[in-house]
């Protein structure tokens, strides 16, 4: 992501020359809601219950006023966080280390018939089954490969857990907490389409405001995706689908008869697309 002489710039847990932000999406349109740039070499943790602190203020200014879920990667698993969320009132799944000492007992004591399976791997390879972990609801996860050559050197169930205060049945806060992983194709995005994949200065300051020039932009392609949507859409297009579809369009902007008229391509693919975002803004009400 960097160079050597960037400020900041270390190598982390990853074993990657970068940095280390912090950031929190929206599921349902995978903008960003808030990011803060770290140091590569910063501890997983650190600033983690001040960047709870910061995100979930910043959503209630915004106007939530319903429950609120966060899905967490085990980056944020501690007491100090939880009890963070219980005060501001947020519910939450939090993946946790399976290796830790204290879990992986925990984990081997659930019985074996509690196990259900799910569908979850092509080969049904996987089970979910709960337990307590300090009072609190632990969900499991295991899956095993099928693959005669890796069974060899991995022939036991891989586990992997998370804490929650949610409600619903096993497979159910299970499936939900794998929807994480949308959080994945901001990150994609962020890097390819909104210039994350290489830092440019050499003052750390600076980085930390590329990092929040990189969020409006992407934030401003997600907004550009949705907006005229007739419901949100369970797959996100990707920044490279809307620059396509919505931004690089082959026209040209002519005056005629004294009004500005956008002029495409007679058998453009998209163009209703395009028109019905362009409805959209032009009903929104003047700024005052």
């Amino acid at each position: 992501m960097t160079g050597k002489l960037k400020q900041g710039a270390a190598f982390g847990y990853t074993k990657v020359l970068g940095y280390h932000p912090l950031l929190a999406t929206r599921a349902e349109t995978g903008e960003v809601l808030h990011a803060r740039m770290r140091k590569g070499s910063a501890n997983t943790q650190r600033g983690t219950k001040r960047f709870v602190e910061e995100l979930i203020a910043r959503v209630r200014r915004a106007g939530a006023t319903g429950e609120i879920v966060a899905r967490f990667d085990s980056g944020f698993w501690s007491n100090e966080t939880i009890a963070t969320l219980g005060r501001l009132n947020v519910r939450y799944t939090m993946a946790v280390r399976t290796t830790t000492k204290g879990i992986d007992k925990v984990i081997a004591a659930i019985d074996e018939t509690a196990w259900v399976d799910i569908d979850y791997t092509p080969d049904g390879q996987a089970q979910v089954a709960e337990t307590t972990y300090k009072g609190r609801r632990l969900v499991v996860r295991r899956t095993r490969l099928t693959d005669r050559r890796q069974l060899r050197l991995w022939p036991n169930w891989r586990h992997f857990g998370f804490l929650t205060d949610l409600g619903g049945t096993t497979v159910e806060i299970d499936a939900f907490h794998r929807a994480h992983a949308v959080v994945e194709l901001t990150i994609r995005d962020l890097k390819e389409g909104a210039g994350l994949e290489h830092i440019p200065s050499g003052d750390y300051d600076a980085n930390g405001a590329w990092l929040q020039c990189a969020v409006l932009a992407h934030n401003l392609m997600r907004w550009t995706t949705t907006i005229g949507q007739p419901a949100p859409t369970d797959q996100l297009s990707v920044a490279r689908t809307t620059r396509q579809r919505l931004i690089n369009i082959p026209g040209r902007l002519v005056n005629r008869s004294g009004t500005p008229t956008l002029r495409g391509p007679q058998h453009w693919p998209w163009a209703q697309l395009f028109t019905r975002r362009l409805a959209v803004l032009r009903a929104l009400p003047a700024p005052v």
